[in-house]
């Protein structure tokens, strides 16, 4: 690749720098912000697509974020670019409390309970399932007996009450994104179609003027024939 870097920085160092970016997280959401209001689409369908991207956030499918925010903006016909910028709502930050949220409202619906006990439960499906997954994952080649019931403790503790608990959640989070960008958005695209007007109409008056001139100006071809 051509702008690919020749010094790859390390391991801890690229780790630092996506919990803690350089150029700080208050100017990339500075940045991010200033993207989804230049975007050319309406209003509705930007903070459409931004809902569907926050909501996604509140899933246990870490990785397919992406994926999922724009298959949303797709079905919900929202902005898909936006519903990409709104998956920022999770992020090194946020994903604590994101997480802590939807897990242990999944387990009270579910009927699990919130209780330390259970989340030295959820710790321990956390382990098995990388154990039973790593296990499971060498007994395709012989090695040992496959351990697929570990991953399911995970999936049954862990990963199915934050998907339900995620739901709720995810919703209001989308909604109160939604009502909070929609009247912004608007405002910046007509300051800025107003903005856009008036550099024209300044353009079309500098050109009349330069053409009124040249048709005074006694050198002009209209009065050539005249001073003759």
């Amino acid at each position: 690749m051509v702008f690919k870097r020749r010094d790859k920085p390390p391991l801890l160092s690229r780790i630092r720098h996506a919990v803690l970016p350089r150029t700080g997280w208050r100017r990339s959401f500075e940045y991010l912000g200033h993207r989804v209001r230049r975007l050319p689409d309406s209003p509705h369908r930007i903070s459409l697509g931004l809902a569907c991207g926050t909501f996604v956030t509140f899933t246990p499918l870490f990785g397919l974020h992406f994926l999922l925010a724009a298959l949303a903006a797709k079905i919900a016909r929202a902005n898909i670019l936006a519903s990409l910028i709104g998956t920022a709502v999770g992020n090194p930050l946020t994903f604590p409390f994101i997480a802590s949220l939807s897990l242990g409202l999944g387990r009270q619906i579910l009927g699990y309970g919130v209780t330390g006990r259970d989340f030295g439960r959820v710790a321990k499906a956390f382990e098995q399932f990388f154990i039973g997954l790593w296990q499971s994952f060498w007994s395709l080649f012989g090695y040992g007996e496959p351990q697929w019931h570990k991953v399911t403790l995970f999936i049954q503790d862990v990963w199915w009450p934050y998907c339900v608990g995620g739901i709720l959640p995810g919703i209001a989070s989308g909604v109160l994104v939604y009502y909070l960008s929609r009247p912004l958005i608007t405002a910046y695209q007509a300051r800025r179609r107003a903005k856009t007007l008036e550099r024209a109409r300044k353009i079309r008056q500098s050109i009349k003027s330069e053409s009124d001139v040249k048709k005074r100006s006694p050198y002009s071809p209209a009065n050539s024939g005249t001073t003759g």
